[in-house]
């Protein structure tokens, strides 16, 4: 007898894309239920999915950015980074990107690596590998100019990164409240409150 967990299983795998994807294709693609993140690598269409802590710690740290940037810098919560728009194409969905430029005063929802100032991911189960390698990698080969770790998996600590070279340096190891420099900007974060619970008043 099939479980119905599998039977949803095996409609999901034969629903999944059998060939390398193009922009087009990947732009068409319908909305995902909440919870989930999908990215394109080289063509290849992955989906992870993005526990509530996650969720939160993201929409957080977007939330405390904002006040601290000019009005012609953003910062934007997952959207789209188009890595590679070639064929196969890479398109990347950071956590948080702070964007200047047109694209940030018009609060785009698809940007180049040309406009991001600093890309920002938080480090989730799945995704260690990812974030710490993968990513680490194409975001040094676009020119985005920093790049920013955050862990909260136990007490919230935030790594952050400056491109040297071609390669990413790490130029701090961060906890609690800390104010950081952005491009001639000063950035204040309070990384324990990414995550606190809310108390009742």
């Amino acid at each position: 007898m099939v479980r119905p967990t599998t039977t949803a299983a095996l409609k999901t795998v034969a629903s999944w894309p059998d060939h390398l994807l193009t922009l087009g294709e990947w732009s068409a693609l319908p909305e995902l239920e909440r919870g989930r993140c999908r990215e394109l690598v080289d063509g290849v269409l992955v989906v992870s999915p993005q526990p509530p802590r996650h969720q939160l710690a993201v929409w957080r740290l977007a939330a405390q950015l904002e006040p601290a940037l000019p009005r012609s810098v953003a910062a934007l919560a997952r959207i789209e980074l188009v890595i590679d728009d070639g064929t196969p194409p890479t398109v990347r969905v950071p956590d948080v990107l702070v964007v200047g430029g047109p694209a940030g005063a018009a609060h785009a929802d698809r940007v180049a690596p040309a406009d991001v100032l600093a890309a920002i991911e938080i480090i989730s189960p799945g995704s260690r590998r990812t974030d710490r390698i993968m990513k680490m990698t194409e975001y040094a080969e676009s020119g985005i100019a920093e790049y920013w770790l955050l862990d909260i998996d136990g007490a919230v600590r935030l790594r952050t990164h400056r491109l040297d070279g071609g390669r990413y340096a790490q130029t701090g190891e961060h906890t609690g409240r800390v104010t950081l420099e952005l491009d001639g900007l000063s950035i204040p974060l309070d990384l324990d409150a990414l995550t606190a619970l809310r108390t009742a008043p």
